[in-house]
């Protein structure tokens, strides 16, 4: 099981690549790191193991490139065989990906920002403008019976996706 070492500012030219890390990075997506890291400092470290060999955290170390950065926060990881450091770094990269967001609360977040002058385009949200909804079809009013036959009573369990639902 891995463990972090030590945390300590690196030089960026003294760090080596995984090369068979298979996240690709755009230059879009590095413009965009390198914007928060202007905005709020290098506040994430890069994981590296104690021959400097990167863990996590090529994106931000080509953000850190492109902003001129001779050195970066690390943290040390130690403990990992071989097999473990490789699955720990596609694993790094593809969790993260499989979280989905409250998009009602991004919104309103980005609208607070935008409210007090913040730059919003480094978080690259597409939000849907709400006056431009070309794409809801119109609501067809649909007659409801004055009783509807229940097929559920208290007790009730309902298995609703990944979910269950049960009637109090």
């Amino acid at each position: 099981m891995g463990e972090i070492n030590k945390i300590e500012k690196v030089k960026i030219d003294d760090l080596i690549p995984y090369i068979n890390n298979a996240k690709v990075h755009s230059e879009d997506q590095i413009t965009r790191i390198s914007s928060s890291i202007r905005e709020f400092g290098f506040l994430t470290p890069v994981l590296i193991d104690k021959d400097k060999n990167i863990i996590a955290g090529h994106g931000r170390i080509m953000a850190a490139k492109k902003l001129k950065i001779d050195a970066i926060p690390c943290v040390f990881v130690e403990g990992l065989t071989e097999q473990q450091r490789k699955a720990y770094i596609l694993a790094d990269n593809r969790l993260g990906e499989l979280a989905e967001w409250d998009m009602d609360l991004v919104s309103s977040e980005l609208d607070m920002l935008q409210d007090n002058d913040f730059d919003i385009d480094m978080f690259a949200f597409e939000l849907p403008d709400p006056e431009d909804d070309t794409s809801a079809e119109p609501v067809q009013e649909t007659e409801i019976p004055e009783q509807v036959e229940s097929r559920c009573k208290l007790g009730d369990i309902w298995k609703l996706g990944g979910a269950q639902a049960y009637l109090w």
